[in-house]
């Protein structure tokens, strides 16, 4: 030991002599200032000078890094030592340690330039190891990115700090750059600038330069093309929904097969149309990539900002916990009904359902189903929409009250409206009333109505909290209705008592109002949202107080209705014993001028008056006395509930039933059997006419079609006939009575519901329909579609230039952002078509009114409560013009019957020009007229008609029809009776217009077929008439002739006293309970 330190000691002064000599070259190098291009001092590039301390600390740090790095090549060594030794970390670690190690051998090297700089790559590659261990350790998988980030900024860095050492080391011997200067030149160079202020002097400088520019050309695009592929794909996935906003922040989780434009831009209009919905954040998630369209709305600032999509399954928690579907305030679940597999599409929707509730159980769930059978397997979630049942029981509506679908879907759509207030309100209450904006700038009277009544919405207040109703406490149902309208324009329609689920609408006379009912109203804004006068609120007050003790202590908004005076008559309380919804005239006693009276809505219902007013009383004394042919045929009715559900979940609905199950083989109408032989609709003799229901296939949601025209409080006179077509050839439908029809069902055939171009699926059914249309021009089609766009086409007139004006209004209300721009097409106006898209508002809408739902399943009888009332109509006809107003109806009808009304079906005349299709044109004209002149006048007259098809009239009838006259003056003129037959037959061919053929060839195809064409009316149609809905109109709405007002009427079973039942009742209640069991089974 001491030997070896006399050794040391010796060669530390040999070395100290030696680095002497080195410092005072060094030193002379230094001070030499004038550099000669061409000439290099290769001294300062070798040579440094190393302090003593900061050699030794060198030494240490190389020992313990090529200690590990032996180590850790020995442990991961696998029978290849080429392939540990030629890694590029291990190659420059012996580069940077081993010099250091042999200096200590050797003294007179530790002033020995080593590049120690480049030990930056070894701690990058340290630090790509020690993220990945952190990550593996955290269990976070979602790092790609930041450890593509983090390697392409850290080999950056590496670059340009190697650079930068390099190019100040070399110029020790050329230009003697600082280290700011090296940092100036790197960052100028690697930004391809190049200013040139700053260059390298000597060759090795430059030859570094070139290399390492080689080096960043080739490393860096590697790297960045590893960021823009994972940047795609984080695009394309959506990334993650980050846990700190999920907490601070609320977010709604929308999980679909595949996402269409139309699909997203109806949610994200209704959700967002209510106020306190803005803050929200909608995520997205879906299993398929973003297609352009809804890429484009999305980058859309409006959307942008509070839309994420999220590309993933929600069967997987990962991506379900990218999108914190446990911090979720709802989840909406909707099923691509474009499916091939409608079946298919429902068990997708379970099966996501099911795994959002394993994975968030409080998370609110909103789902919506096709196929009803399927509707028991998703019981469990807060909201269900079944599109079959909501369809085909709204379908089933249409045909007994005209355009209910169009009713509902008014309702279930938020209107963004514009203070428009109602003069006469205004001066009355002081009330600030919304009208939608919709057709407010249209010329047309009937669009201005019927746009600003389609804002009217649902709302609910609770009773002591309410200015509206809270005077009415003790009161009962109707009483409160009439009164709130009269003063208020509110319609209150339905209550749900504070211990109770059930809503019951119109619960009728005998239910009283209390404090703490929730009330069900119509109106155009919610009442929290209308502006009273403080005094009004006095007033009203005070005038709560007063109580009827006569018609002179009345207060003075009982006597005088809104809009126009109602005279009282309080001696006429008597309920009226007239059969259904009649309006008759009241006797004046002599009194001439004097307003008809209608008697007072009452505080509280008088017993004995209900009781006479029974709603089933005329239809009891209806079955007791079954008519002549009914006693003939065999048919018994009776009332009770189905004895077989169709499928699982389905309500059970009190209906009209056989007693006796009709044969299977009776149920085919074009065929005989050993019970009738007869063949076609006619030969059955029925009293009303048909509804035909053309369908592609006899599926469990026609169910819910029959049903409600089967309902229990429907007369039995007024049951109509149903005919399911599943093929609807020409043939069949004139066998199954399409001539006489009072309406006929087009169901969207699910085969066609998926194209491959947009909108294609609703081609077929357009083109029938359309077919129909010009064939039975008498008969009410009622079509539903895929898509609400297409609607445009039904009942198309290329000619029309009413229905142009239509279409330019419905491109006006579409740029002002309006979400009904197709409301004022005719055929959706009149109830005509539909879209079952059109309800995916109704699940929307739920989130923020959870009553919709089950308002809009007792409005079509999908659901029956106890107590709740019903949807009907009634006609105004001549006689009860006398009523005159709105208000007045109101009025007659709380105090007679207890029905509620909530709109009106009004039709008008189009005032069009004379069609030219209905046009004769003589022989002689023809004859007498050139050619030329003969075009002209066509094309002149094609220019100023309003007719209503491209063909009214052809222009290749008419050639060809000069061509005949031609060639028939170039051969031999016929004489006596063979010339004038022909002269007749041909003057008849001119006469005739394209309806007059159409009706000639469906006449002579119903004699071929055996059938009588008598009844076949061609030119009663529709085309000169349009049809629109008022919701809740305002009370000085005069009344006009054929108008049909939607009714909600009480329940009649509430009113039937608890006496001793009669056989039949009897019978009823036994099928009723037996139907109940076999329906819990």
């Amino acid at each position: 030991m001491i030997v070896f330190s006399c050794i040391c000691a010796n060669e530390n002064e040999l070395s100290m002599d030696v680095m002497t000599t080195i410092s005072k070259e060094l030193n002379r190098g230094c001070s030499n200032q004038n550099y000669t291009p061409g000439t290099i001092d290769w001294s300062p590039i070798i040579w440094v000078n190393r302090s003593l301390p900061l050699w030794g600390l060198q030494v240490s740090v190389a020992l313990i890094s090529l200690f590990e790095t032996l180590l850790l090549s020995y442990l991961s060594y696998k029978g290849n030592i080429w392939e540990q030794i030629l890694r590029i970390p291990f190659l420059l670690e012996i580069i940077n340690a081993v010099p250091f190690i042999i200096t200590i051998f050797w003294p007179v090297l530790r002033n020995l330039f080593i590049p120690v700089f480049l030990n930056c790559w070894l701690a990058k590659h340290a630090l790509e190891n020690m993220i990945n261990d952190l990550h593996r350790a955290i269990q976070r998988t979602q790092s790609a990115m930041f450890n593509q980030v983090l390697i392409l900024i850290s080999t950056l860095l590496c670059l340009i700090f190697t650079c930068i050492c390099g190019i100040q080391h070399l110029e020790r011997a050329g230009n003697r750059l600082t280290l700011f200067d090296s940092l100036y030149f790197c960052i100028v160079t690697f930004s391809t600038v190049g200013f040139g202020d700053v260059t390298p002097k000597i060759w090795p400088s430059k030859l570094l330069v070139v290399i390492m520019i080689c080096v960043a050309l080739v490393v860096l695009p590697i790297q960045f093309e590893q960021l823009a592929y994972l940047w795609m794909e984080r695009q394309k996935s959506g990334g993650n929904y980050s846990r700190h906003r999920a907490q601070t922040e609320k977010h709604v989780v929308l999980c679909v097969s595949s996402l269409k434009i139309d699909l997203l831009m109806d949610f994200l209009n209704e959700f967002y149309a209510h106020p306190r919905l803005q803050d929200y954040y909608v995520v997205i998630l879906c299993p398929t990539e973003m297609d352009a369209q809804v890429r484009r709305v999305l980058q859309i600032p409006m959307w942008s900002q509070r839309v994420i999509y999220l590309q993933g399954s929600a069967l997987k928690d990962q991506d379900l916990l990218r999108a914190k579907m446990d911090d979720a305030e709802a989840c909406f679940i909707l099923s691509s009904r474009c499916e091939v597999d409608r079946t298919a599409a429902d068990h997708q929707t379970i099966l996501r359902a099911w795994a959002v509730k394993d994975f968030a159980p409080n998370c609110p769930l909103y789902v919506q189903i096709l196929k009803p059978e399927n509707k028991f397997h998703i019981k469990f979630a807060d909201h269900v929409v079944c599109e079959e049942e909501f369809k085909y029981a709204m379908l089933a509506l249409n045909c007994i009250c005209p355009a209910t679908s169009t009713l509902i879907t008014l309702l279930v759509h938020t209107s963004r409206g514009q203070t428009a207030p109602w003069e006469a309100f205004r001066q009355l209450t002081g009330t600030k009333q919304t009208s939608s904006r919709e057709s407010q700038q249209s010329p047309e009277q009937w669009q201005k109505m019927y746009g600003r009544c389609s804002g009217n919405e649902v709302y609910h207040i609770n009773l002591e909290e309410s200015t509206f109703f809270a005077e009415y406490e003790g009161k009962s149902f109707t009483y409160a209705s009439f009164h709130a309208h009269k003063k208020f324009g509110v319609c209150l329609i339905g209550v749900r008592k504070e211990d109770n689920k059930n809503i019951l609408l119109n619960p009728g006379p005998r239910y009283i109002m209390s404090s703490t009912d929730i009330c069900f109203y119509i109106n155009i804004t919610k009442e929290e949202n209308s502006a009273f006068k403080n005094q009004e609120k006095h007033r009203k007050r005070h005038e709560s107080k007063l109580s009827y003790h006569g018609a002179s202590r009345l207060p003075v908004h009982s006597i005088i209705a809104s809009m126009g005076t109602v005279a009282i008559d309080l001696q006429d309380t008597g309920c009226r014993t007239s059969s259904g919804p009649t309006l008759a005239l009241p006797s004046e006693g002599g009194k001439e001028g004097r307003r008809p009276s209608i008697a007072p809505v009452l505080e509280v219902a008088d017993s004995s008056s209900l009781q006479t007013c029974d709603l089933l009383s005329d239809q009891s004394e209806d079955e007791t006395t079954p008519s002549d042919d009914e006693v003939s045929a065999g048919l018994e009715y009776a009332k009770g509930y189905p004895p077989y559900s169709p499928y699982i979940g389905s309500s059970p609905t009190f209906c009209h039933l056989l007693h006796e199950k009709v044969p299977f083989c009776c149920l085919r109408l074009d065929k005989g059997c050993q019970h009738n032989y007869y063949e076609d609709a006619k030969a059955y003799g029925f009293k009303n006419k048909l509804i035909i229901v053309a369908a592609e296939t006899a599926g469990n949601g026609l169910y819910n079609f029959i049903v409600p025209l089967r309902a229990y409080y429907r007369p039995k006179k007024e049951l109509n006939p149903i005919v399911l077509l599943l093929d609807n050839p020409l043939d069949d439908l004139l066998r199954c009575g399409v001539t006489f029809a009072a309406n006929m069902v087009v169901v969207d055939k699910e085969s066609t519901m998926s194209a491959e171009e947009d909108y294609m699926a609703d081609a077929k059914t357009i083109v029938n329909v359309q077919t129909l249309f010009r064939l039975f021009s008498s008969l009410s089609i009622i079509t539903e579609l895929t898509h609400p766009a297409n609607m445009r086409f039904m009942q198309f007139r290329a000619k029309d230039c009413y229905s142009l004006a239509l279409s330019k209004l419905e491109k006006k209300e579409r740029e002002k952002g309006s979400n009904l721009a197709f409301m004022f097409r005719l055929p959706f106006a009149a109830g005509r078509v539909f879209s079952i898209s059109m309800l995916d508002t109704l699940l929307y809408q739920s989130f923020v009114k959870d009553y919709m739902i089950s308002i809009t399943r007792l409005l079509l009888g999908l659901d029956t409560t106890p107590g709740s009332g019903f949807l009907c109509s009634m006609k105004i006809t001549e006689e009860d013009l006398w009523i005159r107003t709105y208000a007045r109806l109101y009025q007659k009808l709380c105090s007679s019957t207890g029905d509620i009304p909530i709109g009106v079906y009004r039709t008008e005349s189009q005032k069009l020009t004379t069609s030219e299709s209905q046009i004769s044109i003589s022989v002689e004209e023809w004859e007498d007229t050139k050619d030329t002149r003969e075009h002209f006048n066509y094309r002149s007259n094609h220019r100023n008609s309003t007719s209503s098809d491209q063909s009214d009239h052809p222009l290749l009838r008419r050639k060809s029809m000069q061509w005949a006259r031609r060639l028939s003056r170039r051969v031999p003129r016929h004489s006596g009776k063979t010339a004038e037959k022909i002269s007749q037959q041909r003057m008849n061919l001119y006469r005739r217009s394209e309806r007059q053929e159409l009706a000639e060839l469906v006449k002579n195809r119903m004699k071929h077929l055996g059938l009588s064409p008598a009844g076949y009316d061609e030119m009663n149609d529709h085309q000169n008439t349009l049809s629109y809905i008022l919701i809740n109109p305002s009370p000085d709405t005069r009344l006009e002739l054929n108008d049909i007002v939607y009714l909600i009427r009480p329940d009649p079973l509430a009113y039937v006293p608890n006496t001793a039942p009669s056989r039949k009742d009897s019978f009823c209640n036994t099928v009723g309970q037996d139907t109940r069991e076999e329906t819990q089974l």
